[in-house]
Parts: structure tokens; C-alpha cells; sequence
């Protein structure tokens, strides 16, 4: 016989699973508070001096086994010390000599070299692995530069427009307080002391390339080592580690040499290249237009490369179909290296890069060339202006 007591009754039996109506059972499940364990007590002041010396051992370690290696303390080369060498620009330095390009000015012109010679120290804003013409068209837009400005020339950077490290400029514009504080203190309190302080030394970086069995669908590339010493305001030279070890020289070489069986990226096809190339041009024409509408003189560099990079960049990039068209249609002189004997015949260890006494040598060559071509410009904008 039915019950007539209903599920509300309180004297009704209540289900103990859920409900198979769908409604939400009616009851309360008990919560309880957790288990509490009272810790021992242990002295922390002992567990903070563990903590001390067993960190100052490993950062000591660590510090001793890159020092062994051959590293020795050098700034970063960090966007945030790029920015600081574009902002003399607009503190007030804006008259002076500017570098721009890629690796090759970079470390193969040397600033205490060319301040020796004209009494002058550059600003150095070349930058690795990226193509000059974003910061070519950022000084061509900005009023306060009106010095003098030498455009390094990688054929294979410039005329692609490749861009590793192309975020600088963003970060010089975007730059805040805290980033700029940030980098000053590492500047000052880390980077000149600490010879492991470098990317290439990073714990997750050494870790990601060691000898790791290959896995299907992730790519096996070697990554750029480190190549450079730089100094606080920008001065590089290339690390001497590449002069006296061969393997390490070996592996600089064989990191360029696994790009060199194809075209670069976008420029597959001879279409493909020939836009990509006319594009760079284009973009450095009207970005030097406006420079020599105010007066600024503005030079181009082609450093010297050997072995097999200058081979690829022969095949890949010939002279006539890249920078022959890019003084033509610029109106700006070039110096290329073949056209000089005292810049031919040094030492480039990577076939890419002097070293350091060989970048000496070459800056000391080169600096003459390079006034007398400035002077050229401003005698005839002299002539040009009575």
C-alpha cells in the first residue's frame, strides 16, 4: 500500500545516493575542518644559513666552470642598452657619427679606434641578425639627429629584411621606469662582475642543447653561440674563444653553414627575391631622401665576409643584382670591400666576423675612406646651398 508520507515529511526515510529524478538531493553532507598538524619547531635561522651557502656554492660554481670555459664579464648587448644609445640622440648628441647595420659593423668597426683617429667616438646602434632599414627610417623621421650615418651592408640581412632582433625599437619607444631602472642596475651591479651572466650561459639554455635523442616533428637546429664581448656602451669585439679553439670555431661555422644549402626565407623563388630586394631598396631610398633633404650625409658599408658565407652570398645575392641597384637608386656612395685592397685580407675566424686585433686593423683602414667620403657630401651640400 502507497505511503502517504511525503519526501518533506521529517519522519520520511531519506535516500542516501542522489537523486534519479534529477532533482538535488535534500540532504546536507557534513564538512569537516582539515586535519591541522602542528609543525615542529626547528630553528630558522639554521635553515636560512643552509639556504645562503648552499646558494653562494652553486652561484660560485657556476661563476668558476664559464670562467674556465673562457668567458670573462661583458654587458648583454640587451635591447634595454640599445635604447640607451638611441636616447643620446635625443639628450643632445644628435651632431654625432651613428653606426647602424648588423653583426658585421657592429664588431668589426671599432669605436676607441675611430675616436683615436678622428677625435670622435660614434654612436654604435648596429644590432645582430637585423636589418638596418627599420632604424634607418626611424633616425630619417627623427629632427634631432643631424650628424653623419654609416649603413653596414649583410646581403643576406639587409636585402632580406630579416629582422632577430627587430623588438629594439619598439622598446626604446615603449621603454618605462621600471625597465629602465632594471636595466641600469644590471648594467651597474651585475653584468661588469658576473662572466656567467650571459643568455648563452643561462641554466634553461644549456639544458635545451645538450645531446637530447631526437624526437619526430621538432626541429634539430644548432642556435647562434655566443660570438661577442661587449662593452657599457656598445663596443663589441668578437670573443677570443673563436680564435683559440678550434672546435668551438667549428661549431660558429657549421651554426651558418646549415642555412647555406637554400635561398633565404621569402626568397625562394627569383620573383620572390626580386620583390623582396626592391622592397628594402625602395624603403632605403625615401628614408634617405629626407635625410639629405636636411642635410645629413649618409654611407653605406659592405664589410668583408669569406670561405663559404661569401661564396652563398655570391650565389644567392650577387653584387650587380643587389648592392650595385642599391646605390643607384638610393643616390648614397657606397664603400664595398673588394673595391679596396686595404680592407681585403683579414681575419674572419667564422668567415663572417674579425677578430678582435683584425678589427683594429680594419677600422684604422677604414675610418680615412669613410671621412673622405663625408667630406665629399658636405662640400658638395655646401656648394649646393650658397
Amino acid at each position: 500500500m502507497p505511503s502517504s508520507t511525503s519526501s518533506s515529511d521529517p519522519g520520511a526515510p531519506q535516500p542516501r545516493g542522489p537523486v534519479l529524478t534529477g532533482e538535488l538531493p535534500t540532504h546536507e553532507i557534513p564538512l569537516h575542518d582539515p586535519p591541522v598538524r602542528a609543525l615542529p619547531h626547528r630553528p630558522l635561522g639554521l635553515g636560512w644559513l643552509v639556504a645562503v651557502v648552499v646558494f653562494a656554492l652553486g652561484l660560485v660554481g657556476w661563476e668558476l666552470y664559464w670562467r674556465d670555459y673562457g668567458a670573462v664579464p661583458g654587458y648583454r648587448n640587451s635591447d634595454g642598452q640599445w635604447a640607451q644609445q638611441r636616447r643620446r640622440i635625443d639628450a643632445g648628441e644628435g651632431g654625432k657619427t651613428v653606426l647602424i647595420g648588423a653583426s658585421r659593423v657592429l664588431s668589426d668597426v671599432q669605436l676607441p679606434e675611430w675616436e683615436r683617429i678622428t677625435g670622435e667616438r660614434p654612436i654604435q646602434l648596429a644590432i645582430e641578425g637585423t636589418s638596418p632599414v627599420p632604424m634607418l627610417e626611424d633616425l630619417a623621421a627623427d629632427p634631432d639627429f643631424s650628424g653623419r650615418l654609416l649603413i653596414g651592408v649583410a646581403p643576406d640581412v639587409f636585402f632580406s629584411g630579416f629582422s632577430y632582433r627587430g623588438a629594439v625599437l619598439s622598446h626604446y619607444r615603449k621603454q618605462g621606469p621600471s625597465q629602465r631602472s632594471g636595466s641600469w642596475l644590471s648594467m651597474h651591479l651585475l653584468e661588469p662582475y658576473f662572466a656567467f651572466y650571459d643568455p648563452d650561459f643561462a641554466l634553461a639554455t644549456v639544458v635545451k642543447r645538450q645531446a637530447w635523442a631526437a624526437r619526430h616533428g621538432v626541429p634539430n637546429r644548432l642556435e647562434v653561440r655566443k660570438l661577442w664581448l661587449t662593452a657599457a656602451d656598445r663596443n663589441t669585439r668578437l670573443w677570443r674563444k673563436l680564435e683559440t679553439d678550434p672546435a668551438y670555431r667549428a661549431l660558429a661555422r657549421s651554426t651558418w653553414a646549415q642555412d647555406f644549402g637554400s635561398p633565404l626565407p621569402g626568397m625562394e623563388t627569383p620573383e620572390k627575391s626580386r620583390k623582396l630586394i626592391d622592397e628594402q631598396i625602395a624603403k632605403s631610398a625615401a628614408a634617405i631622401a629626407k635625410l639629405h633633404a636636411r642635410g645629413i650625409p649618409v654611407l653605406f658599408l659592405r664589410p668583408p665576409s669569406t670561405g663559404a658565407y661569401y661564396a652563398v652570398e655570391q650565389k644567392y645575392l650577387p653584387r650587380a643584382q643587389t648592392w650595385d641597384l642599391l646605390l643607384q637608386r638610393t643616390g648614397a656612395p657606397g664603400i664595398h670591400f673588394e673595391d679596396y685592397p686595404q680592407l681585403q685580407g683579414y681575419e674572419l675566424p667564422e668567415w663572417s666576423h674579425m677578430t678582435a686585433s683584425e678589427a683594429d686593423r680594419f677600422t684604422a683602414a677604414l675610418v680615412p675612406i669613410v671621412q673622405s667620403e663625408f667630406h665629399k657630401q658636405e662640400a658638395q651640400r655646401a656648394v649646393t646651398t650658397r
